[in-house]
């Protein structure tokens, strides 16, 4: 994982920014992909006027079937992805719950008002970092949720713009 150093801070994770980056990409592809989709279909509506062709009909009918079909991939991809997401989110909030505990008993067991200065340093210092890795990481769920749902979008626009571009 790339990270960036910013002065005296914690490393930044470049992974929120992939991500997000990784969804522009695929959410211009597959509206490049729906534009050719929409043009050819819409001139094939104006060629076939209100006599469609076996062939136009068919195109027609498979317009509306597949956005319930992709719409439901979709939304059932999302929920299976948030569902992974809340298991990630739990298990880092119990590993910084524990660094947590142990850095405050490090605190509480201190011999010295040097030590215990030190320890609670260390402590506001994890705290920090882990606040700032546990937004990086909501941060990137988010875009991994989007991109779950996107994929099946995507997949069927550039799919039919394939398809279509051959007739």
């Amino acid at each position: 994982m790339t990270s960036y150093r910013i002065r005296n801070t914690p490393p930044i994770s470049a992974a929120p920014l992939n991500a997000w980056t990784d969804l522009l990409f695929k959410a211009g592809e597959m509206m490049s992909a729906s534009a050719q989709v929409i043009g050819h279909r819409t001139a094939r509506m104006a060629l076939a006027g209100p006599t469609p062709n076996q062939r136009d009909r068919n195109e027609f009918n498979l317009m509306s079937q597949e956005k319930m079909e992709v719409a439901a991939e979709s939304a059932h991809a999302m929920a299976i992805r948030i569902m992974s997401s809340h298991q990630e989110a739990a298990s880092l909030a119990i590993q910084h719950m524990l660094d947590g505990a142990t850095n405050l008993m490090s605190v509480a067991s201190s011999s010295t008002l040097h030590q215990s200065g030190r320890r609670q340093s260390k402590l506001a210092h994890d705290a920090i970092r882990n606040s700032a890795e546990a937004v990086s990481q909501f941060n990137t769920s988010l875009a991994n949720i989007a991109q779950t749902g996107l994929h099946p979008i995507h997949a069927r626009a550039t799919a039919n713009a394939k398809r279509l571009k051959k007739l």
